[in-house]
């Protein structure tokens, strides 16, 4: 299929033009299999990292805190239209913020039942929520269990890492609520309710110590998360260019500790994902690799948004200009912004594409690839770290698969 110009020098993603004529050529949109239900736009942390509240778009102020009934109720809809006309069997609804559990156990149950009851019996619903922790009871992980919802917590480690920035907005430290939450969620009538851990990498944590104090709640998976930065608005401790790879040497500390286990403790989804790459298998994710994104953001009001990262690019990166009552999650398909992400190597810029590594990292994180004068079409701010990790865990891979062969 030939590749039409995406003129991403021009502009941030490609144009309209851009997506009529790759459809012209032949490109057909991949459906999408998750949607991220923003339920609640505020939060009870006020982590001095977040995307949302501490970057360029402040957009969340003009958001209703709650999502009201009937843009619930329009997004059971929307989804389950979409499911119907792709002939999907399955699909993922995380319900999300701010803080989805400050939208109360009554939302929270009612959305469950609703988003059930639009898409019907025949489909699988995967739902799920990411929590900070901090409300998180048994009362509500009773309703959890009522409603089959599952729970993710984003947490940092032991007390002085996840205290150093994830603290309440009158400065008190979390871990100790966060801690007893954990317990609960991992222990006992809850553990099938228990979906993950979500880590943010800071390089002044040591990366065994904080592993190993992820793994002490018994995780089924832990996602580790680079943080978001970009060419103007660098991640902390990272300098391009003066060839240092400290996110790198970061997580090949715990891909060590982690694949040296005598016996497997947990997903890492990072590490698994890198390794299905390397031998040739699919992904369990689209964090890595080439294949479509395929998942919408549906803020408070309704508004269909890409990924949440994007916020720490420039204020309205997120934004498309659609809405649930007026949309449907096809047309959002067709957003340049949204297409591009479906593109595989023909969005990626020449550096990437000349990289033989590139059908591993996918070009890195759309968010950490922009610059003001070319948008997106960069290599990624954590390039050379990317480059450095999958290089040594193919190292390893290869090494294990010779001895043994």
């Amino acid at each position: 299929m030939s590749r039409p110009p995406l003129r991403q020098a021009e502009l941030p993603w490609p144009t309209a033009a851009d997506v009529t004529a790759r459809e012209a050529a032949g490109w057909v949109p991949s459906p999408l299999h998750s949607f991220v239900l923003k339920i609640h736009s505020r939060c009870d942390l006020a982590c001095d990292y977040c995307y949302m509240y501490r970057s360029h778009d402040q957009s969340w102020r003009t958001q209703p805190r709650t999502m009201t009934d009937g843009t619930v109720d329009l997004a059971g809809t929307r989804i389950a239209e979409h499911l119907a006309a792709h002939g999907l069997r399955e699909a993922g609804v995380v319900l999300h913020g701010g803080e989805p559990l400050l939208a109360g156990d009554a939302t929270l149950a009612r959305t469950a039942r609703v988003l059930r009851a639009a898409v019907g019996d025949g489909i699988r619903l995967n739902l799920s929520l990411q929590t900070n922790g901090v409300r998180l009871t048994e009362r509500r992980l009773d309703l959890c269990a009522e409603h089959g919802i599952r729970v993710g917590v984003s947490v940092d480690g032991g007390r002085a890492a996840q205290d150093r920035h994830r603290k309440g907005a009158d400065g008190r430290g979390s871990h100790t609520r966060v801690r007893e939450a954990l317990r609960l969620l991992s222990e006992g009538p809850y553990r099938h309710l228990f979906a993950g851990l979500l880590c943010t990498v800071d390089l002044r944590n040591d990366p065994v110590r904080v592993y190993q104090d992820l793994l002490a709640h018994r995780p089924p998976s832990l996602d580790f998360l680079l943080p978001l930065g970009n060419w103007h608005t660098r991640p902390p401790g990272l300098t391009p260019g003066d060839g240092r790879t400290p996110y790198a040497d970061w997580l090949w500390a715990v891909f060590e500790r982690w694949y040296g286990a005598p016996v497997s403790e947990t997903r890492i989804r990072l590490l698994d994902d890198l390794m299905a790459l390397l031998l040739g298998a699919t992904p369990a994710t689209e964090a890595l690799g080439l294949r479509p994104v395929r998942y919408a953001v549906v803020e408070t009001d309704g508004a269909l948004a890409q990924d949440d990262t994007l916020r720490t690019v420039y204020a309205g990166a997120a934004a498309t200009g659609l809405d649930l009552r007026r949309h449907s999650f096809d047309t959002l398909l067709r957003h340049p912004g949204v297409a591009a992400r479906q593109w595989g190597a023909d969005a990626l810029c020449a550096d990437c594409l000349a990289c033989p590594l590139h059908q591993v990292c996918g070009g890195g994180h759309y968010a950490n690839r922009y610059r003001r004068d070319t948008g997106f079409a960069n290599r990624s701010v954590y390039c050379a770290d990317l480059t450095a990790l999958i290089t040594r865990v193919r190292g390893r891979l290869a090494a294990d698969v010779g001895a043994v062969a």
